[in-house]
């Protein structure tokens, strides 16, 4: 039995969106060729929530004292007919489009799947879940125990019911001692004086709001992508060679995407949100089959000017994250997470940063589950509030790139965030293929896309 326990104040600010926007599901989209049913996956939806403890949790109380409380009903699951080939970025919409009643359950999915069912057909498996109870690793590891799950009860294997796996405790109780006491509180107070600092020196620029609507009016936007193995594989290897990481790369390029749009042949400055995985470094490391959420973000700040190079951006914005990482900015950054969002909420018309990028990196779970195959893996997330930035999600599967950029809608419209992330896509290719270090008025047009973009 989970007992009752007030959310942190990460947690407190997911549900906080959720309720005003709904715009704080955490989706996972896989294709899956095989006979997939839905009394199959029904049954594996039941069985992964007797396994995790956090799944049988709702949240109660108002915005002052939001908890969870044990009680969650069935993890509901709906079916829809695969009317067209691009019925599931439809449901996907939908999906991050509804906002979860966190009250009854934190979690439910959808099967995509056409009328007939053979080891051929393909399916689409979407799940959504309330951020506030997972991340990045914990979703696609909880993803890997249904098709699991679903593939002991395809093949008529028995299976036993499975220890339940506790509930984490809240963050601030996981999280180092240089965060508490006197020490812990100089630690915040100079890191909101360098956050301020940095805003007021840079003055980050962002794109401008297409329209302006109220807040409970926006609405979450999606473009997905993806790129081919053979890109791929050279863009992880230039990284390496070009000492940066690839999460930092994917950044430089949509920086360049996004600066030149908002100011073409200008010095340019902007503000890089840079997802970061806290599992490893907290005071006992926890694996990622605990469901909580466990990631935050760095800021980073840059200044372009038209001959700003490529690598020399995204080693930049390495350096810049690993600084802020050796000074724990990232605990400081989940201790003050509700008064930072809170603060932005004041201010619904300003863009927190001009791009977001959150790399979940090699997705180290099996492509084949019996009888059924997974050919593709992604995640997204609402981003319904705050306008002016694209929030880009990518994953690697089978040695290609998944992408998905969620945006808010209407202050960016549907064409501005596809021509941004062809953009940004032209730029990776660019810079995965060419041995030269490009310049931020160079990059664009210069080869042509590969056709499964």
């Amino acid at each position: 039995m989970i007992e009752t326990r007030k959310l942190s104040a990460t947690e407190q600010v997911v549900e906080i969106l959720n309720r005003l926007t709904s715009s704080s599901n955490s989706l996972v989209i896989g294709r899956i060729l095989g006979p997939l049913s839905e009394e199959i996956v029904r049954q594996a939806l039941a069985l992964v929530q007797t396994h995790h403890s956090r799944l049988n949790s709702r949240i109660v109380g108002d915005l002052d004292n939001l908890r969870f409380e044990t009680g969650a009903k069935k993890i509901p699951l709906r079916v829809v007919d695969m009317q067209h080939p691009r019925k599931w970025q439809e449901t996907v919409l939908e999906e991050l489009n509804t906002k979860i009643e966190s009250s009854e359950v934190l979690l439910r999915a959808v099967l995509v799947q056409g009328r007939e069912q053979s080891e051929n057909s393909a399916s689409y498996l979407i799940v959504t879940i309330n951020h506030a109870i997972t991340d990045g690793r914990s979703i696609i590891q909880l993803y890997s125990e249904i098709l699991t799950c679903c593939s002991k009860i395809a093949s008529g294997e028995p299976v036993a019911p499975v220890p339940s796996l506790p509930a984490l405790p809240p963050i601030d109780e996981l999280l180092p001692p240089s965060t508490k006491g006197f020490r812990g509180n100089i630690n915040k107070l100079s890191f909101v004086l360098r956050l301020l600092f940095k805003a007021m020196w840079y003055r980050p620029k962002s794109l401008s709001f297409e329209k302006t609507v109220p807040l409970e009016l926006r609405r979450t936007g999606n473009v997905y992508r993806q790129l081919d193995t053979q890109v791929t594989q050279q863009l992880i290897t230039r990284c390496f060679q070009e000492r940066t990481t690839v999460q930092c790369a994917l950044c430089a390029a949509m920086i360049f995407a996004t600066a030149r749009k908002i100011r073409a042949e200008q010095k340019t400055c902007v503000c890089c949100m840079n997802a970061v995985d806290l599992r490893r470094r907290l005071k006992a490391m926890i694996g990622n089959e605990h469901m909580a959420a466990l990631a935050c973000s760095i800021a980073s700040y840059h200044t372009l000017g038209t001959n700003t190079s490529f690598w020399e951006l995204a080693r930049e914005v390495t350096q810049e994250v690993e600084v802020a990482l050796r000074r724990g900015d990232i605990f400081n950054i989940v201790l003050m997470y509700r008064k930072m969002i809170d603060l932005t909420l004041t201010r619904p018309d300003l863009a927190p940063y001009t791009v977001g990028m959150s790399y979940v990196g090699r997705v180290n779970i099996p492509r084949v589950y019996g009888q059924f195959k997974l050919s593709e893996i992604s995640t997204t997330a609402g981003q319904a509030t705050f306008g002016g930035f694209l929030l880009g999600i990518v994953t690697t599967f089978e040695e290609k790139m998944f992408f998905n950029f969620s945006f808010s809608q209407p202050a960016i419209s549907q064409k501005t965030a596809e021509t941004l992330v062809d953009s940004f896509l032209s730029c990776l290719v660019d810079v995965a293929t060419n041995l030269k270090d490009l310049p931020i008025n160079n990059f664009v047009g210069s080869i042509a896309l590969p056709n499964d973009l």
